[in-house]
């Protein structure tokens, strides 16, 4: 970036929320009796059959529990509180010969090889708050879920960043938010690490010494939906988001739904990763009939580098974000097409599928070789091509001891050709089980 403009999210999204702060509400719950307390215990089961010759097939299983506790306000016109959480993780199965499906830590031996995981992990943090009208700062170890810097929530146990943060909520349906954040705390490990890639995490020196973002998030009318983002992973790349989504009800029964993801990577600083220049977007048009959705999914990758994103983390708002693959390969053509049926519509309330086939094609010739993403992709795959099959489904109880307890069985299958060398031919079946505990 030049001298003369300086990207400081954290600061646009703070100036963002002066205007309407003289406009705010003072009132506080106060500190105890604004307070939460939750346990979330989550079983995983992963299991990955791997078809390719000399790939050994990964399976395992575990307990995670994660318990957090956010407190209220003190009184005051700015009120102060703090969030604090705690997580261990317990391994059932998932010998040295099994291991690497990313929900228990990676052991790994002296000569190379994975060994088993330990048989139990865990981490606690906290972050101080306060509070002003409707703006609040946090510092400490963050949850964070947005389009540029989304935190693992799909394994055992989530994925947490240490740093700082900046909301603010003074018009109703609009969100600003920014933050810096340096470190993060991955999904199957108990310690922090400095920010890296999905990509760049296979290079060694190719991490960032912080993150910032800053953004708006718009859901202020039942028919539409958008965010905007922008955030710098620092020497290495600007990334910006846009998304729209509009529902349009034809009746009671029928409605129309089209929206639009859309990334733009640049790199920066000292390009750690190399050039990159990379335009990546999705399309989707969904028909809701009754209990019935079916979805047509178009995705592109313009650039000759993958679309990347931050390491184990979910900031891939993509429409054909698959369990198994992103379909995000250079200059990647991809669709999707997918079923869905809640059977409410049976009387089985809490009960609900969707199965669908997503395939893309790529000339892998093309991929930039000056960065660090070139080892990954086949230089002779000039007709890359692979799909992927998915099956969810999923059961959340209604009522009784065991009300909110869901039962999710994902099952996914995954074929390439030879020129595709990125991903591999393969079979998964994932069991996961939620309860969540609101204990006050």
């Amino acid at each position: 970036m030049s001298s003369a403009f300086r990207f400081t999210p954290l600061f646009i999204a703070f100036a963002a929320t002066m205007p309407t702060v003289a406009h705010a509400d003072e009132a506080a719950e106060g500190f105890v009796a604004g307070s939460s307390f939750n346990l979330h215990l989550r079983n995983a089961y992963f299991n990955r059959n791997n078809l390719n010759s000399g790939v050994r097939d990964n399976r395992e299983w575990g307990q995670g529990f994660v318990a957090r506790f956010e407190s209220g306000y003190t009184p005051g016109t700015v009120g102060f509180g703090v969030d604090a959480h705690a997580m261990l993780g317990l391994k059932l199965d998932g010998g040295g010969g099994h291991a690497g499906t990313s929900i228990l830590p990676e052991h790994t031996k002296a000569n190379g090889e994975l060994g088993a995981a330990p048989h139990a992990f865990s981490t606690a943090g906290a972050a101080l708050k306060l509070k002003a009208f409707d703006t609040e700062f946090k510092a400490g170890d963050l949850f964070l879920s947005n389009p540029v810097i989304a935190g693992g929530e799909t394994r055992m146990l989530p994925q947490t960043f240490r740093g700082v943060s900046l909301s603010n909520n003074s018009i109703a349906g609009l969100l600003l938010e920014g933050g810096q954040v340096s470190f993060t705390k991955p999904y199957n490990q108990s310690g922090h690490r400095r920010i890296d890639t999905y990509y760049g995490a296979l290079q060694d020196n190719r991490d960032s010494q912080h993150l910032s973002w800053a953004g708006a998030s718009w859901s202020g009318s039942e028919a539409i939906t958008s965010n905007l983002y922008a955030a710098e992973l620092k020497d290495i790349w600007n990334q910006y988001y846009f998304d729209f989504d509009y529902t349009y009800a034809v009746n009671d029964l029928v409605s129309l739904n089209p929206g639009l993801h859309f990334y733009h990577t640049q790199d920066t600083g000292q390009a750690l990763l190399g050039d990159i220049d990379n335009n990546t977007f999705s399309l989707h048009f969904t028909v809701n009939a009754g209990h019935h959705s079916v979805t047509a999914a178009y995705q592109r990758v313009n650039g000759n580098t993958p679309f990347d994103y931050i390491n184990l983390g979910d900031s891939v708002f993509l429409d054909n974000s698959r369990m198994y693959s992103d379909f995000n390969a250079p200059n990647e053509r991809s669709w999707k097409l997918a079923y869905g049926y809640d059977f409410a519509g049976l009387g089985v309330d809490g009960l609900s599928t969707e199965l669908s086939y997503s395939r893309g094609e790529a000339d892998l010739t093309k991929a930039a070789q000056n960065n660090a993403y070139y080892d990954y992709y086949n230089a002779d795959g000039k007709h890359a091509t692979h799909w992927e099959r998915d099956l969810d489904i999923k059961y959340v109880f209604q009522q009784g001891d065991f009300k909110d307890l869901s039962v999710l069985l994902r099952y996914a299958s995954h074929r390439a050709n030879q020129a595709y060398a990125a991903e591999q031919d393969n079979d998964e079946i994932r069991l996961i089980v939620d309860y969540p505990l609101n204990l006050f």
